[in-house]
């Protein structure tokens, strides 16, 4: 199955999406803003054959949901009401400081690490979701 991983923001949220053998993850999109956000999401669900969305839940690092998390479920609840497939909650703490440390590497600049980072952070959400799915 085909699982679409979103890293929900207010300014930004990343997709990423997963092969059909579920064991690669890789980043997708940004999408600048909300306004048109649930739907493209539609619209990649049905043309990306997606089985399940996969959307990351900010916990603090105790454990607890704080003002992000709270925004995420509000999202998940509008967004279960428009997709006729099952919704996952995935704990993403790290994910975005993960994603960071990978794009360091490449050399880009500032601008174009922003561009990227919240896709790369929700292809993170997506591979952990998978490896534990898989046991591993």
């Amino acid at each position: 199955m085909r699982y679409l991983a979103i890293d929900y923001g207010t300014k930004r949220t990343g997709l990423a999406v997963c092969d059909a053998g579920e064991t690669i993850a890789s980043p997708l999109a940004v999408v600048q803003g909300r306004k048109d956000l649930i739907e493209r999401i539609k619209r990649i669900v049905a043309s990306e054959d997606i089985g399940a969305v996969v959307l990351g839940l900010p916990l603090n690092m105790d454990g607890t949901e704080g003002p992000q998390a709270k925004l995420v479920l509000a999202f998940a609840r509008d967004l279960d009401g428009q997709i006729p497939i099952p919704i996952h909650l995935q704990d993403e703490r790290l994910s975005s400081f993960e994603a960071e440390q990978k794009l360091h590497d490449l050399g880009l600049t500032r601008g174009k690490k922003r561009e990227r980072l919240d896709a790369v952070a929700a292809a993170d959400i997506l591979q952990t979701f998978l490896d534990q799915k898989g046991g591993g």
